[in-house]
């Protein structure tokens, strides 16, 4: 039983404009509760449609919906988005526990109920032993399964992520495809991870994507 109920995700012929670099008229649908992967070669312009969904890049056309809301012309704050980006991007003063408490903190929620939605998280993801821990010392699979918990901490419509995987060894690889189909199961959040490696698609995948020269196609 999903913990909430997920918002699909439609591009509707985007544009997209970073230096020389332009992705035109994309167009394809995330359904609701999916896990859809996005593979492409690297620079291809995997990363640009992440930030363009989540308020990080400017589209120059078209429109981005979640759900029902169209949500180009909103700031980053206020598209209900969860992202991890490629490196988890954690602070390294703040413990485990805090960070992933953190985007609750900052929404109005009590440090007590932050605190419980924090351990529920990690113990999904089984990094509860990191709670009361900095960063320092953390192995790449134990920085990634904080940035995902905190990136589904106060329940997103739409969770990205890049590259969550790309840069582990087989045996944290393994721990955390175990804590993202966990996520999945929990949340049903309607996900769109970013891979070039194709094995994050047999692995996670229930809808695949390409992108190649420039265009979005369902495989």
């Amino acid at each position: 039983m999903t913990e909430q109920m997920p918002s699909g995700l439609r591009f509707d012929t985007v544009s997209i404009q970073a230096g020389d670099f332009r992705l035109v008229d994309l167009d394809f649908t995330v359904p609701e509760g999916a896990y859809a992967i996005l593979k492409g070669a690297t620079g291809c312009g995997k990363t640009t449609i992440l930030e363009a969904t989540c308020g990080l890049r400017s589209i120059s056309g078209g429109s981005i919906r979640i759900g029902e809301r169209a949500v180009e012309g909103l700031p980053p704050a206020r598209r209900n988005i969860g992202y991890v980006p490629q490196d988890g991007a954690l602070f390294p003063t703040m413990t485990a526990g805090r960070q992933i408490a953190l985007p609750l903190v900052l929404r109005g929620t009590s440090r007590a109920e932050a605190d419980l939605r924090a351990a529920e998280l990690a113990e999904l993801v089984e990094i509860t032993h990191l709670l009361d821990r900095r960063p320092e010392g953390f192995s790449g699979g134990e920085r990634q399964r904080v940035a995902i918990a905190r990136a589904i901490a106060w329940k997103p419509d739409l969770l990205l992520m890049d590259e969550p995987i790309g840069a582990l060894d087989e045996t944290m690889r393994a721990r955390v495809v175990s804590a993202l189909r966990a996520v999945h199961a929990h949340t049903g959040v309607t996900t769109l991870h970013v891979t070039h490696d194709p094995r994050d698609v047999a692995d996670l995948s229930t809808i695949l994507y390409r992108l190649e020269e420039g265009r979005v196609e369902r495989c």
